[in-house]
């Protein structure tokens, strides 16, 4: 059961070193996850197309045009 006479003003008074660490963690983890899709896609090539490519069924070289 809750308390009947809660002062929501006073408890956020309370706890707030705790609710500035949650939203400090959340915006760090925020920044994380765009900093790792920014860094995916910045080392994201166009693969290179290799002069002579392996035939995988006989193992030769296979010269590309």
């Amino acid at each position: 059961m809750s308390a009947p006479d809660t002062n929501t003003k006073t408890e956020e008074r309370k706890h707030k070193p705790a609710l500035i660490g949650i939203r400090a963690s959340i915006i760090a983890g925020v920044a994380l996850i765009l900093a790792l899709i920014f860094w995916v896609t910045m080392r994201g090539e166009e693969p290179a197309t290799p002069e002579t490519r392996i035939d995988g069924r006989t193992g030769e070289k296979v010269i590309v045009d």
